[in-house]
């Protein structure tokens, strides 16, 4: 089985990264794959969005088991990965993945640490989603090196191009230098305000900007209150709100995002013959 590893990225925080990766994981299970979403984030926020309000009280996390590849330790069959009712696992993080940062400066191999992990693991998804934290730093560097495909989440409520700049720089860094496998899905504009049109200049200025480089999805998350709510109850906004145009919008992008893989599959087994 060959797992889509895709790392949901932007160094700027609060750009929907978040519900982002546990809308689309849970869409993609309710497709019929096998989703495992990595938190890879100090903060946990995605843990605490599945429901795990407390990360630090649980017994396993990943900076657990980046400890155990770092000191060349076993890892158990799906140590420590947790089991939500809306069909995906989790790996969860708490504060302690803060400090393994810290450990990966000095660490061997350091950029490849999250995928060595990966690896011992993968057999068994079909996909697997990484939150990245909102930094460049090295947890979100073993995220790109070990994903093959990104997913830029963008707020439309100001204009990014900045930080967009430095992030691109960071993937074509991390391209040339340690993971060439590595392919952008696109950029996802979220929190998109239908009254007015500032959400849609940007999405001009970013299709116009980017466009003939990256894809800019079709699928815009809407803003609203109720994608705000479920981060609190530990439930997605498929069974929070299944009617509306949230979930709506995750399920379109669910569909853009294996409708890609799809369209890489038939180009590469065009080129393999």
């Amino acid at each position: 089985m060959n797992t889509q590893i895709i790392a949901i990225a932007n160094q700027k925080g609060g750009v929907g990264k978040t519900t982002t990766c546990a809308n689309l994981g849970i869409g993609l299970a309710q497709e019929g794959k096998k989703v495992l979403l990595v938190d890879g984030d100090p903060q946990g926020s995605l843990s605490i969005s599945l429901g795990y309000s407390r990360p630090d009280t649980l017994p396993v996390t990943l900076s657990d088991m980046m400890g155990k590849v770092l000191t060349d330790s076993p890892i158990q069959p799906g140590e420590g990965i947790l089991h939500h009712a809306e069909g995906v696992d989790l790996m969860p993080a708490d504060i302690q993945l803060s400090g393994m940062e810290v450990s990966l400066v000095n660490a061997m191999s350091r950029e490849t640490i999250l995928r060595q992990y990966l690896d011992t693991v993968k057999r068994d998804y079909t996909h697997i989603l990484i939150d990245c934290q909102p930094s460049l730093g090295m947890l979100t560097v073993n995220a790109l090196a070990a994903a093959n495909r990104v997913l830029i989440p963008v707020q439309a409520e100001y204009l990014p191009a900045k930080g967009l700049e430095q992030l691109l720089q960071t993937i074509s860094k991390v391209r040339r230098q340690i993971n060439p496998k590595l392919q952008i899905d696109g950029i996802l504009l979220t929190m998109v305000d239908g009254r007015t049109n500032f959400a849609k200049e940007i999405s001009a200025l970013l299709r116009e900007t980017y466009g003939s480089k990256i894809k800019v999805f079709g699928s815009e998350i809407p803003h609203s209150v109720r994608a705000k709510e479920i981060s609190a109850e530990g439930k997605s906004i498929y069974a929070h709100d299944p009617e509306g145009k949230v979930a709506a919008a995750y399920k379109n992008l669910t569909k853009e995002v294996l409708k890609l893989e799809k369209q890489r599959e038939k180009h590469k087994a065009g080129l393999s013959r």
